[in-house]
Formats: C-alpha cells, sequence, structure tokens
C-alpha cells in the first residue's frame, strides 16, 4: 500500500552527483560560472553541495580576483563544521581550502573574545574566517563598513536573514551593499522565511545574480536516490500508541517529537523519548563514552544504535554530537531522536526516513526537515518525510481540501518558487497623492481621525511580533484549539490587549486603528489583491493564520469552522495554491481511529508542470508578446536542441521561459474550451 501523499520519481541520471575536471557538481559548476559577479544568490536545496560552492568560488575571488578575505557566517555552531579543510586539489581544482583553528569561531568561547579574535583576523594577512551570524553582527557593530572593502562576505542560510528593520543581519547586508566594496554570497536550501517579510528589499535583491538549482534537478540528477515520499497521518489519542505503525525500525530515521507547547506533546519530553526506546525494543543500554543507546529490536533482534539530542545534558550531548560528527558508515547509527536540534544544516547522509510528529506551521521548517533525508547515498533508494499530526476537530472534506493546498505548498517550495502572501505595507489617505498604487499598499483613511506615524510605523514594521505575541498567550492557544474562545473575544480583548501590553504609550483610537489594520493585512494576505480599509468587512475576525467566516469578496461564507483548526489553515498562507488546478488526492484510508490521505503519484513531469504554473501565474505576459516572441523561443530550442529554463541566469532566456509558460497555459485553455464547447 503506497502510504504517500506525495511520491515523486526521478530518472537516476547521475547528473548533479557526478564531477567535472574541477571536481565541480552539477550546482557548483553552475554557481562557479557567476564567479565574477559582486553579489551573488545560490537557491539550492539541502545537500546540493553549498558549502563546497563557496570554498570554489571564494579561492578565486583571493587567487584570481584579488580580494584579501572570505568571510563565512554560519546561522549556528554545529554547521561551522561544513567548512573544515577540504582537499580539492585531487580532484582537479586549483586550491585547497583552508582554515586555520584560531579562525574556526564556531566553538565554544564568549562572544566578546570571539569579537576581539574576529578584529585581529581583520588585521592580519590572514584570508578565512568562520563564524555564526551572532558572532558577524555583534563584530560589525565595532568595525565601519570599509574595514569589509574588498572583502567576500559568504551568508550561510540566507533565509534567516529579513528586509525588516529589526534585522539585524538584513541591515548588516544593506549597510555593505551600500557603502562598502565588499562582496556578497548569500546560499540558502529554502527561500521562505515563514512569515511575510521578504527576506531582501527588491531594490537590493535587484542587485544579486541569482543561481537556482531545485529540488527536481537534484534529485533527478541522483545516483541512488529513486523517490521522495511525503506522508500525512492522522491519529486519534496518543501518537506513542500510532508511532509502531509509522515507524521502520530498519529505515535510518531522524525523529523529531513535537514541541512542548504543541497539542500533541505530553509536555515531559523525557518521558517521550523513554516511550519511543520503549516502542523501539527492550535492553536500553547507554554507552557512557559516547551517550550512545543500544536497544534490542523487538521486531527483528537486531541491536540498534540511537542518539538522544532531546536530553540537553552538558555533560552527555556534547558527547552524543560528536559521535554523530565522526560517523562514516551506514552501521554507526540507526535512529536519532531530536526537538529542535537535527534539521538546518544536520548532514547525516545515511538518513532515509524523517518522521516529524505535531503540526509545523513553518514551511522554511519542513522543507529543512525534508532535506535532512535526501542525501544521495549508496544503498538508499527512497527518502521519507511523514507527519504524523492530531486529527483535526474538522469535516473531512476540508481536510482533504488542506492536504491538498499543503501538497501544492511543499511542491512549489522545493522548486524554489517564492508563494509566500505579499508583505502589505500601509499609508494614510492624506499622504496620497491620486494615481497608481505601489503594490502591495493599503490606504487607511484618515479623513475622519487622525493617522499617527507611530500606528503607520508599527503596521509597517511590527505585524509579526503582535501576532506572535498573540498567539504565545496560553488562553488564546488553548482557546482556537478547543474552539472554547470565539474569534470575536481573540478581536475585541485578547488583540487589543496584547498592542496595549507592547505599546503602552498608544492612545485608545490607536489601539483601535493598529488592530484594524492588522485585520485588513491578514484579509489581504487570504485573498490577495488590494483592499481600501473602507473594504473590509465590519464584522470580519481573526484566527490564527488569517480571516474566517468571509470569502474573497467581502461577504459572509458558510464557513462555520471559525478559529480552530491550525493545519485546516494552514494553506491559507500561501499565495497561488488555489490557482494551481492540480488534485494530487486519491484515497483515504483508516489509520488508528483516523486515517491518512494518500494522493495519485507525482512524477517529474508534475513538478515541472508545478513550476511553469507558478511562473506563468506570476509573469505579466501579453497575447502580443507572446507572439513577437514565438519564433525567437522556436530558434532557440533549435539551437540549444532544449526549452529555455525558467531557472537560467540570463534574464532574456528567462523571459522566453516565461513566454513559453503562458503559451503551453493559453494553450491548454483553448483546448479545454473547445472540448467543452464539443
Amino acid at each position: 500500500m503506497n502510504n504517500n501523499i506525495l511520491q515523486v520519481s526521478y530518472a537516476q541520471t547521475g547528473q548533479s552527483a557526478s564531477h567535472n575536471d574541477m571536481g565541480m557538481r552539477e550546482m557548483q559548476a553552475r554557481a562557479f560560472a557567476e564567479r565574477n559577479s559582486q553579489y551573488l544568490l545560490i537557491k539550492a536545496p539541502p545537500a546540493s553541495g553549498k558549502s563546497r560552492a563557496l570554498m570554489f568560488l571564494g579561492l578565486d575571488k583571493l587567487i584570481h580576483q584579488r580580494l584579501r578575505k572570505v568571510i563565512v557566517a554560519v546561522p549556528e555552531m554545529s554547521i561551522g563544521s561544513s567548512f573544515k579543510d577540504t582537499d580539492l586539489t585531487k580532484f582537479g581544482f586549483f586550491a585547497d581550502w583552508k582554515i586555520k583553528p584560531e579562525y574556526n569561531l564556531c566553538t565554544s568561547g564568549s562572544e566578546a573574545g570571539k569579537a576581539n579574535v574576529f578584529k585581529r583576523f581583520m588585521e592580519s594577512d590572514d584570508q578565512t574566517l568562520v563564524c555564526t551570524h551572532s558572532t558577524l553582527r555583534s563584530v560589525f557593530d565595532k568595525l565601519t563598513p570599509s574595514d569589509f572593502d574588498n572583502c567576500l562576505v559568504a551568508i550561510d542560510e540566507f533565509h534567516h536573514v529579513s528586509a525588516d528593520e529589526n534585522s539585524r543581519l538584513g541591515s548588516l547586508i544593506d549597510v555593505l551593499m551600500n557603502h562598502s566594496s565588499a562582496h556578497i554570497l548569500a546560499m540558502t536550501g529554502s527561500y521562505f522565511r515563514g512569515d511575510t517579510v521578504p527576506i531582501l528589499l527588491p531594490e537590493d535583491e535587484e542587485k544579486f545574480t541569482k543561481v537556482t538549482y531545485t529540488y527536481y534537478e537534484q534529485l533527478n540528477g541522483y545516483k541512488y536516490l529513486k523517490t521522495l515520499g511525503i506522508g500525512y497521518h492522522f491519529y486519534q489519542n496518543r501518537y506513542i500508541d500510532a508511532l509502531p505503525s509509522v515507524l521502520d525500525p530498519s529505515k535510518k530515521t531522524i525523529i523529531h517529537i513535537p514541541n512542548v507547547n504543541s497539542g500533541e506533546s505530553t509536555k515531559d519530553k523525557y518521558t517521550e523519548v523513554d516511550a519511543i526506546l520503549e516502542v523501539l525494543g527492550d535492553e536500553v543500554v547507554q554507552d557512557p563514552d559516547t551517550g550512545i543507546y543500544s536497544v534490542v529490536c523487538r521486531k527483528s533482534g537486531k541491536t540498534l544504535r540511537i542518539a538522544n539530542l532531546v536530553d540537553d545534558n552538558a555533560y552527555m550531548r556534547p558527547k552524543v554530537q560528536a559521535y554523530l560528527r565522526d560517523i562514516e558508515t551506514a552501521d554507526q547509527m540507526d535512529i536519532i531522536i531530536a526537538l529542535g536540534m537535527a534539521k538546518e544544516g544536520f548532514d547525516w547522509p545515511f538518513c532515509e526516513h524523517v518522521l516529524t510528529i505535531g503540526y509545523r506551521s513553518s514551511m522554511t521548517e519542513i522543507v529543512q526537515i525534508i532535506g535532512r533525508a535526501t542525501r544521495d547515498c549508496e544503498g538508499k533508494t527512497h527518502a521519507q518525510f511523514t507527519n504524523l499530526i492530531a486529527q483535526p476537530d474538522a469535516q473531512d472534506d476540508d481536510v482533504k481540501v488542506s492536504v491538498n493546498n499543503m501538497l501544492k505548498a511543499i511542491t512549489t517550495s522545493l522548486l524554489m518558487e517564492q508563494i509566500l502572501a505579499p508583505s502589505i505595507q500601509f499609508k494614510p489617505r492624506s499622504q496620497w497623492t491620486g494615481g497608481a498604487l505601489p503594490k502591495n499598499t493599503v490606504i487607511i483613511d484618515d479623513s475622519s481621525s487622525t493617522v499617527s506615524q507611530k500606528v503607520i510605523d508599527i503596521l509597517n514594521g511590527d505585524k509579526g511580533e503582535i501576532l506572535s505575541a498573540l498567539m504565545a498567550k496560553n488562553a488564546v492557544v488553548k482557546g482556537v484549539i478547543t474552539e472554547a474562545m470565539p474569534p470575536e473575544v481573540i478581536n475585541e480583548i485578547e488583540l487589543p490587549s496584547v498592542i496595549q501590553t507592547l505599546y503602552p504609550d498608544l492612545e485608545e483610537h490607536e489601539v483601535e486603528q493598529i488592530k484594524s489594520g492588522l485585520l485588513q493585512s491578514m484579509y489581504i494576505s487570504q485573498h490577495g489583491g488590494l483592499v481600501d480599509e473602507k473594504d473590509l468587512p465590519e464584522d470580519a475576525v481573526i484566527d490564527d493564520n488569517g480571516l474566517s467566516g468571509h470569502n474573497g469578496n467581502g461577504k459572509p461564507s458558510n464557513d462555520e469552522s471559525g478559529a480552530s483548526r491550525q493545519f485546516i489553515k494552514m494553506g491559507d498562507k500561501f499565495i497561488n495554491i488555489e490557482n494551481l488546478n492540480i488534485d494530487l488526492i486519491d484515497s483515504v484510508n483508516p489509520f488508528h481511529g483516523a486515517y491518512e490521505i494518500l494522493s495519485k503519484t507525482v512524477n517529474a513531469a508534475m513538478l515541472k508542470t508545478i513550476q511553469e504554473t507558478v511562473r506563468s501565474s506570476q509573469a505579466k505576459v501579453s497575447e502580443e508578446e507572446a507572439v513577437m516572441l514565438w519564433p525567437r523561443i522556436k530558434a532557440f530550442t533549435q539551437e540549444n536542441q532544449r526549452h529555455p529554463s525558467l531557472n537560467s541566469s540570463d534574464p532574456i532566456e528567462q523571459r522566453y521561459a516565461e513566454v513559453l509558460s503562458y503559451i503551453r497555459k493559453m494553450r491548454q485553455q483553448r483546448m479545454a474550451q473547445q472540448e467543452g464547447d464539443a
């Protein structure tokens, strides 16, 4: 029986894992071709070789472009090991990557001490340094932008950056671009922050040369890995009881237990780990030297090696982490149990299955978790992501729609398509001189009541902080999940209370203006388009992800679901999802008192179709332009023996690809209309 919502098959060409005469894989060679760009943005999935791509680019800039230094910044210390000394010349490259131990700042120690070492490095003749984002931010305040002239600053996991005015890493990048001659290399495996704040301002992003390498390209070119599966399984009662049905001890697995604030959690993470060990087998023994557990598997009799990263014991956890860093063979580890670790940047090539327990609202987190299992590895033919979730309190049809939307959102994320709802900006009517409004701008009517600049600044800069504070209140979370708290109470009491707590000097009418603005932005994020303040329904109410009780035209809908179901509303965070007319649901089967939703198989051709559909909906193409460019598109295809690529760094080829997607969409629509008329 197929247990996947999404089953993707690949061609196994071996292309993405093979090396050229300089020792570069496909993605690395694509990035290296753009090595002369001052600002380079690499969007590529986990395990595609971004760390080594940085080494190739950094060494070229030092040796051939005469830059002074290469500074690599990673989000957390454990990822720093990806940039250790690496022998590149034996594979054909012209130099090796070297980091002096004193300039590897991804080690224990105070930030003040690391800042001093960083400043000493900047004054020395040494050329390479690795540090955390945090260290870079703290040191940057003690230096001037000109200190980074003629240096390459490489930011790993770039989705941690934000264009929000309160993002220190984002402002650092902005200062470097506008007040120094520094080169910037940005790398990310997921171009989605999980909120509506863009990673870069449009005017800054335009300066970057972009190299995009999708999951489809990576996995289609693997040598061993054939398929990727994604499955959602809903259960009733305790997740521990459902665990044996989704956990196969014979598969190399990472288990992420639920966040302690989630409904799936027992609130005792240590007891949960013990329960998982009990599910797996007997005779649990922990090695005092490594911290690794040995468990005799109840199903097979085999001794399983299990790492517990949930235990934050200061003595034992470093031993477990050290053991995991030194793994070289598949038989050294079987299962890793984690809570907040083993996600972003974690490298265990033998991992076949990532089992995530509990609802995850962040698409970035989902994509990062999936990436833990998608390394090409001999003997591994299938990678699996399973999300085990408590059964939503909702109608079956609503769950099916939400699952399908989640499927489409995940797939477009894997294709590196930006599908998050727009960042809304507010402007008072008195400041609008007429004419066309900037994109995603909302006019606030201040004709009868003045809107202060402080209110505008809060609406434009702090929406995410306010909503996060709202959903951090236990009473609200409990009320949302159990439906015990009416949405109107959240609007009229809880939301104003949060605003007043965060901004105690606001007048009463200013609190009301901010509340109204928040409702507007959430309404637009759900339904798209531009909405004037007076067009918003007076009785609009919010839930955990947006508005409920209204349809796209602002009139009351028949949806009585209220604010209860986080998973059901997950799809509402995304734009263009409803425009992807793809049905991936195949059947619904019983599962532990609830059900599992299975899908039709999505193959490589489907992934390509989804990408073209997203791009064609985003690109503004007229019929006149399509007619004009069609001969050039045909000539390009004939000359290059391939169709133009949407991921090309050449803007002309990219435009040809967008127009071709538009032509295909128009052709399909006309064929469908002809069939309907017939």
